[in-house]
């Protein structure tokens, strides 16, 4: 019944997108003589590039297969926005299409970062770069603003950087756990130039990267703890949270709440001794 009612709906939705299109908007001539409003059922067929009886069986609520290639056809023919293609593959019970990378967090974005201090917080675009984050986070990992813009990356520190394998205390689970989580995360930036350079250097100059990424693993990201032993003030533990960023499309906000009361106490001191660069917590490109 379910199953059913789903049907239906992708079938309204469908109905409703295909009547509010004119032809000359689809670039089809109109004709002398035509009572249905909109477009008719042949030619979105015609524009998708499938039969007229399989259209109308899918407008009829027929139980029928429906691909994502063709969804997307049919996104592309009657001109749907991105949320009306995302509601079209919700309806038909398929993953909607990823979306593309946008251009970074804006300022609205950073300034909700650094209102989180005292807790330390960053952004994290599709590759996993340090797009934004505060001076409690610069306290805790040292000041991305520091490194070249292609070293700010969550992976190039947590594998490369020596000072990253003294800071967390469990590095060896922590590191493999987020190669798992990143294979998991990134499936729709495999081919993309970034993402493999990244992954490509990574591989060559880290040898527990490497072994990492070859296993195949997957992990999702899920609330976690995260354990410090940081060389000024000493233990430090945080649950993280992630946020996905709906204004930027790629963008995850990351803050860390105190786990405990002596990590809570520490916080100011995170802030007070980040030794921040000038434009540091800014949006930063990576090259």
């Amino acid at each position: 019944m379910a199953d059913l009612e789903r049907r239906r709906r992708l079938a309204e939705f469908l109905r409703s997108r295909r009547e509010r299109i004119t032809p000359r908007e689809a670039g089809i001539p109109a004709g002398p003589r035509r009572r249905t409003p909109g477009l008719r059922r042949e030619e979105v067929a015609q524009l998708s590039g499938v039969s007229v009886t399989w259209y109308t069986w899918l407008e009829q609520a027929r139980d029928i297969t429906v691909s994502r290639q063709v969804l997307t056809s049919l996104a592309r023919a009657l001109m749907l926005s991105s949320v009306e293609r995302r509601h079209l593959f919700a309806l038909a019970d398929e993953r909607p299409p990823e979306q593309p990378p946008g251009r970074g967090p804006g300022p609205a974005l950073q300034r909700l970062v650094d209102a989180l201090e005292p807790h330390p917080a960053y952004l994290l675009d599709a590759n996993w770069d340090l797009v934004g984050w505060n001076r409690a986070e610069a306290g805790l990992i040292g000041d991305p603003a520091q490194l070249a813009p292609a070293e700010r990356n969550l992976l190039w520190l947590v594998f490369t950087d020596p000072a990253l394998r003294t800071l967390l205390v469990d590095w060896q689970a922590q590191a493999r756990n987020l190669v798992a989580q990143f294979r998991a995360d990134a499936r729709g930036q495999f081919g993309e130039p970034r993402f493999e350079r990244l992954t490509g250097e990574l591989r060559r100059r880290s040898p527990e990267f490497r072994d990492g990424w070859e296993a195949h693993d997957l992990a999702d990201f899920g609330s976690s703890r995260w354990e410090f032993d940081h060389s000024t003030i000493g233990p430090l533990t945080f649950d993280y949270v992630k946020l996905a960023a709906l204004d930027a499309p790629g963008v995850k906000l990351f803050a860390c709440m105190p786990a405990d009361a002596e990590t809570a106490g520490k916080l100011p001191e995170l802030v007070s001794g980040a030794v921040v660069s000038s434009g540091a917590g800014a949006s930063s490109g990576v090259a």
